[in-house]
């Protein structure tokens, strides 16, 4: 019952209350044992990888854009985060960083809208949608982002969806002359000419996704951290200076 009720939901959200028994096979503890287990377990749930935690006898398992633990013998699902209290640090987001990271910048600057000042000491990659408020607010502080010695990097992220008018407007952007000049337009309310071509939107959404991306903006760090919403230039600045030191 418990298997049937998971499919097609999201593993945090159903798994919020912390462990439950997955099952039990008496098998040695090691990656094939559970892969294999999983596999039998949770049919439909499309596993990214296995590996060995921190923790001894206890198993990382990515799951899209999450993390989850399961025991070596493959009886105990676990779901939250794994924080060592000696260093303070927090092991499955720093896992998750570099996840997010990797997926990010195997996409190349070409393919992206990169907004950047003579003074660059940062770079973050902002998911946006034009039709989204706080991402024209973002945008329009642009040039007190690039003062601060911000690189903002653009990637599409229309929340409506494929074909949705976000979409079609999101790829004349990308169609435009100046891309740029349109996307600061189009964030302004103004209307840009609509246009097709071959572009990386679809692209974008596919990553946006896979790094889970759940609204915008969505603002990347170098060190792959995810911060939600908007961010005022200056408190931006500070908190990619935090989030470098280490």
């Amino acid at each position: 019952m418990m298997f049937k009720f998971l499919r097609g939901t999201t593993t945090r959200a159903l798994l919020a209350g912390g462990i439950v028994g997955l099952l039990s096979v008496g098998a040695s503890a090691d990656e094939a044992t559970v892969k294999a287990a999983l596999a039998k377990a949770l049919p439909d749930v499309k596993i990214s990888s296995i590996s060995a935690s921190p923790i001894p006898g206890l198993y990382e398992v990515m799951i899209g854009s999450q993390i989850v633990y399961v025991t070596g013998d493959a009886r105990y699902f676990v779901d939250g985060q794994v924080v060592d209290l000696k260093t303070r640090e927090n092991l499955t987001e720093g896992r998750l960083s570099g996840v997010r990271k990797a997926a990010v910048d195997a996409v190349p600057e070409s393919d992206m809208l990169v907004f950047a000042g003579p003074k660059t000491d940062h770079t973050v990659t902002v998911f946006t949608d034009i039709d989204c408020p706080y991402c024209a607010k973002l945008h329009s502080k642009i040039d007190e982002y690039e003062a601060e010695g911000i690189r903002v990097r653009y990637m599409l992220y229309p929340r409506a969806g494929a074909r949705s008018p976000s979409y079609d407007e999101a790829v004349s952007v990308w169609c435009a002359d100046d891309r740029n000049q349109a996307l600061t337009d189009a964030k302004a309310g103004k209307t840009i000419p609509a246009k097709t071509c071959d572009n990386p939107v679809d692209e974008h959404m596919a990553v946006g996704r896979q790094v889970g991306v759940s609204g915008t903006p969505a603002i990347m760090l170098e060190t792959g951290e995810i911060i939600p919403g908007y961010v005022e230039p200056k408190r931006l600045a500070q908190m990619i200076d935090r989030s470098t030191v280490k």
